[in-house]
């Protein structure tokens, strides 16, 4: 595995883009290079200029910041929304190194979408990280275009194991990819959500509820990571043959949670497409 990277520019360093950028800079690293990020107001390149090595440019300030910061670069992370990422490529384009990969962190926008302004033979990944990247715990699927080769893929996903887990994938599998690991913070939260309320419907404290609630998740995942066993595996281990979890446990599953994952996972990739078609 490398112990650098090549030189980055983050264009568009929102929430997620300033994740991945802070996770290269925690890691120590070597950025060969360095790191260029864009935002579009001083405020907010003011909130990076702080970090180690990074070059924090204000576009209200500096108009052409992204493509002063574009031109340098070997990997280019765009970060923008995604109704402002055609701009952006029309932009970049004329300024881009031979050797440029450019890595997608906007929902939705489609590797045609980047052949269209780029050109077929430049070298583009989609990604899709989740939001745990701000903690390092992130799971990214990258799907990469035609022209990616093997190091380029490498590199990228280099990149994003800093934050994270990895999984490739190609880019027809990245709309359900996000119906899982994109969406999945949220069925989690959801999930605590409604064992805080039945442990207050116990007559417990909201304070002492969310503690015993939020922190039985918390170490339940710390488990499942710490001992590498099948979650089926952890699961059998808590279930005493006639005990009370047991009981519990039926209930769950009479409540048929296999179909209902699958359903709404079905509603949210169905959501995905509509997107992608403008609706």
């Amino acid at each position: 595995m490398a112990d650098s990277l090549p030189s980055l520019a983050f264009l568009g360093a929102g929430s997620m883009g300033g994740a991945i950028l802070q996770g290269v800079v925690a890691s120590g690293i070597p950025v060969e290079g360095g790191i260029v990020a864009t935002n579009r107001t001083k405020e907010k390149a003011a909130g990076l200029a702080d970090f180690a090595g990074v070059t924090a440019i204000a576009l209200d300030e500096r108009p052409d910041g992204n493509t002063d910061a574009a031109a340098d670069a070997r990997v280019i992370l765009v970060g923008v929304k995604p109704a402002m990422v055609p701009d952006l490529l029309r932009e970049i384009a004329p300024v881009l190194r031979q050797d440029a990969i450019i890595v997608s962190l906007a929902a939705g926008v489609t590797l045609a979408t980047f052949a269209e302004h780029l050109g077929d033979g430049v070298r583009v990944i989609r990604s899709m990280p989740n939001t745990p990247a701000t903690v390092g715990k992130a799971v990214t699927g990258l799907a990469p275009g035609a022209a990616v080769s093997t190091e380029d893929l490498a590199v990228v996903r280099r990149l994003f194991e800093l934050v994270g887990a990895v999984v490739e994938v190609p880019e027809d599998r990245i709309d359900a990819l996000s119906t899982i690991s994109g969406s999945g913070p949220a069925y989690v939260f959801l999930l605590i959500e409604e064992l805080t309320k039945a442990a207050i419907g116990k007559g417990f404290s909201e304070s002492d509820a969310r503690l015993m609630a939020e922190q039985t998740f918390i170490g339940a995942a710390a488990l499942l990571d710490a001992s590498g066993e099948n979650p089926v595996e952890l699961r059998r281990r808590v279930t005493s043959p006639k005990g009370t979890t047991e009981r519990a446990v039926a209930v769950l599953q009479d409540a048929h949670l296999e179909t209902v994952f699958a359903e709404a996972t079905d509603a949210a990739l169905a959501r995905a497409r509509e997107i992608a078609a403008g609706a």
